[in-house]
């Protein structure tokens, strides 16, 4: 090789180093918290201050500045290079620099409540005086933040009829945009904000045609999630073609609610793929969210991938919201049902996974040789009485389309020649369920079955396709596929789909539901709680369809949709309820009371299993179904605050999230944090730890312990029995957990087994889940 050619090989390894360099991108310099004695423009003038140390002129500093946070959250998001950020992140008062990922943070795509023990559907003089939604006076005056895509004001669930005068203490405001002023806002919609520089700034521009640039919902997800949260109680609601038909209502139906949009339409892409949610653009909505003076806040959002602490801009805006007492609630996230896909795992907030109702929309399909598989749906559209022929999809696509993806029905996949007038049998895996039925209808196919994936097993999401169709099991799918491989000319028939309640086993886990163990905290059992999540109905905007499809055009006032981003807000109205109640207890003491009181068995008796039919565990289902009427009289709760949180952090690594807090020398162990839960991931022989519980219920109480432990193991509690004086009064105690040295070959190393431990004075049992894994 010659001189120039070593040299232009050089160059083409540099260049790219060079242009990563300089390149502009949006990072988050943040601080920590502030100490209230800094006025608003003092501390933008500090950030502005910061970056005119690593900028060429006052120009260039100001320009760069995208968001400066100054409420609670101190520190701001502006656009840097690599060299910039670096040298920002070596200054000793910054807790952490990092980089905004376009596409790191999604959403997490009526009769649920009634399920959960929330009874709505009595008339208001024939309650007892003890239900929990008269005790909550319906969630009266408590104000509920969501992060979300916006809000459909016109909907009936957001209506301020009977709805008292705006509390005096809140400090919001409702901003204008695109179809959207002050007359938008009422008693019941307190408050709405839109963020979306950092969305402009990496997609430039917002699409005026593909989303508002306001605080409506162009979306659905947005208006569907604070309707399960606060929604007005609205008789006679129904998905399209009447199915779920009832009362829609929200967990606390007399609450306020307080949309913060921060979740947008992503430019050359379907609605039905999802939206993104920018860093930046959460963290000021956070900011606000505090500062505007929430009770609650809903995230119905999430990432793929696990995050640290001090680069996941939920975890750190909700430990700023913990520290001002407000509860947080997000979703899990839908990456099951394989291990350790948790998305929200901090200690301060609480990760909710999503599981079934006792609600079906049955719709069978019948073959040509007699067999009838059940399947479900929401689709209103029928077929004429009478056989049609079937085909597999992978029989009738396109050329091009490779084998691997022959089945899927993904867009322009399909011949219109070879599907016309035959119901397609289309498989789940890539693309989307109702993307599916889109392409078959493009096709000129009469009908359409989705078989689930194996990891899919028996959960079934029923969706109002734009066809007559019915989704079936993998089982049923398999059955249904030998059919069309060994007769000629099979033939099928789509029964229309009817609402049937009381369906049992329920709840069962949803298969999509992240799992646990946390791979940020894995001294921390997540998820916490589970709760409604699979075929949930709820509001939705009049500017999408229910499928949110290009092609369909239908516009419908409710909507039946899944994921944990449909059980996160149920969390989310349960905790309203029990601020309302109970306003002095902190954020810890909610979660505590959820999770200690929360149901471990379905409406057969048996305990509660995943989508097949096999039991499911704490990793699935954190404490167990959520029950808010036993939360608000929980007995005991295991208490924390800001400073323990400070502790665990410290103890797990992170030692300057709060600059002003030093950790201590002697160090302490993550599963030390008083959490009303216990994992233990590396189990040598023996380990203790230390719990503290807080008396909430009657004063001169005594309580028993009790334990189930795992398989293998022992576990001790010491003292075994425990006396509270009065209410308030506190008692500590340790728990020692031991794995039996003639079982422990037994033992798999890489698999975690499960237990419980409890409380009991003949009243409340107050109990918590064991996750243990051996070293």
């Amino acid at each position: 090789m010659n001189y120039f050619s070593t040299f232009s090989f050089l160059l083409l390894l540099v260049l790219p180093l060079l242009a990563t360099c300089h390149e502009k991108l949006v990072y988050i310099v943040y601080f920590g918290g502030h100490n209230g004695e800094k006025a608003l423009h003092e501390i933008e003038e500090n950030h502005h201050s910061y970056l005119l140390s690593v900028k060429d002129n006052e120009e260039d500093a100001k320009s760069s500045l995208i968001y400066s946070y100054k409420h609670s959250i101190n520190g701001f998001a502006a656009l840097l290079t690599s060299h910039q950020a670096s040298k920002l992140s070596e200054l000793e008062e910054v807790v952490s620099v990092y980089k905004s990922e376009p596409r790191k943070y999604s959403l997490h795509t009526t009769r649920s409540w009634e399920f959960s023990g929330v009874e709505e559907s009595v008339a208001p003089n024939s309650l007892n005086k003890d239900d929990l939604l008269l005790k909550a006076r319906y969630g009266k005056d408590v104000i509920i933040g969501v992060l979300d895509s916006g809000l459909w004001p016109e909907s009936k669930s957001f209506s301020d009829e009977g709805i008292g005068p705006i509390p005096k203490l809140w400090k919001g405001i409702c901003q204008s945009g695109d179809a959207f002023n002050s007359s938008n806002c009422n008693k019941k919609i307190i408050g709405a904000r839109y963020y979306i520089k950092g969305y402009e700034q990496y997609y430039g521009p917002l699409n005026r045609t593909l989303d508002y640039l306001s605080p409506r919902d162009k979306d659905g997800h947005g208006t569907h999630t604070s309707s399960t949260a606060v929604g007005k109680k609205v008789p006679n609601a129904s998905a399209i073609g009447g199915f779920a038909s009832g009362t829609a209502s929200g967990g606390a139906p007399l609450a306020r609610l307080a949309m913060y949009k921060v979740c947008w339409a992503i430019p050359r892409e379907g609605k039905e793929d999802g939206n993104t949610c920018f860093d930046e653009d959460m963290l000021a909505a956070l900011d606000d969210a505090i500062a505007d003076g929430v009770d609650v806040i809903s995230i119905s959002i999430g990432t793929k991938q696990p995050q640290p602490f001090d680069q996941d801009s939920i975890a750190i805006g909700a430990l700023h919201a913990m520290k001002k007492n407000i509860v947080v609630s997000c979703s899990a996230g839908n990456s099951g049902p394989a291990p350790s896909t948790l998305s929200n795992t901090a200690p301060w907030i609480i990760t909710v996974g999503a599981s079934s109702v006792d609600r079906k929309f049955l719709s069978p399909i019948v073959l040509g040789n007699g067999k009838k598989f059940m399947g479900q749906t929401v689709t209103p559209y029928k077929l004429k009485k009478k056989m049609y022929p079937l085909v597999y999809a992978g029989e009738v696509i396109n050329i091009n389309v490779t084998k691997d993806l022959a089945g899927q029905c993904l867009p322009g996949s399909l011949s219109p020649e070879k599907a016309k007038g035959k119901i397609i049998m289309c498989l789940r895996g890539n693309g989307t369920r109702v993307g599916k039925g889109g392409e078959v209808k493009r096709a000129g196919g009469i009908g359409y079955i989705l078989g689930n994936s194996k990891a899919n097993g028996a959960e079934l999401a029923a969706d109002a396709h734009l066809l007559p169709a019915t989704a079936v099991d993998y089982k049923s799918g398999v059955q249904i596929l030998n059919y069309i491989s060994s007769t000629k000319s099979p033939v099928a028939y789509i029964v229309p789909a009817k609402t049937v309640l009381h369906a049992k086993p329920a709840p069962y886990m949803a298969s999509f539901t992240s799992r646990g163990p946390s791979v940020v905290a894995p001294d921390i059992l997540k998820p916490d709680i589970t709760a409604p999540g699979l075929n949930i109905l709820a509001a939705w905007s009049g500017g999408s369809s229910p499928t949110k499809l290009d092609i369909d055009n239908r516009v419908v006032e409710y909507n039946i949709l899944s994921g944990t981003s449909m059980s996160c807000p149920h969390v989310g109205g349960a905790a309203a309820l029990l601020k309302a109640i109970h306003p002095t207890w902190s954020s810890a003491a909610i979660r505590s009371a959820l999770i200690t009181s929360a149901e471990l068995q379905n409406n057969v008796g048996e305990q509660i299993t995943d989508a097949s039919g096999k039991p499911a565990d704490p990793f699935q289902f954190g404490g167990g179904h959520f029950r808010p009427s036993k939360a608000a009289d929980p007995g005991l709760v295991y208490d924390a605050s800001y400073q323990d949180y400070l502790l665990f952090l410290c103890a797990s690594g992170v030692k300057d999230l709060d600059k002003s807090f030093k950790c201590p020398k002697k160090s302490h162990s993550p599963r030390d944090l008083n959490y009303p839960s216990l994992a233990i991931p590396n189990l040598n022989d023996t380990v203790t730890a230390r719990r503290r519980l807080t008396n909430v219920g009657a004063p001169k109480s005594i309580y028993y312990a009790s334990a189930k432990p795992p398989l293998g193991f022992s576990i001790e509690i010491s003292p075994p029995v425990l006396s509270f004086n009065n209410v308030g009064s506190k008692r500590t105690f340790t728990i020692t957990v031991k794995a039996h040295r003639d079982m422990m070959p037994r033992i798999p190393k890489d698999q975690y087994v499960f237990g419980w431990y409890s409380w009991n004075d003949g009243i409340h049992n107050v109990r918590s889940p064991i996750a243990v894994k051996l070293a």
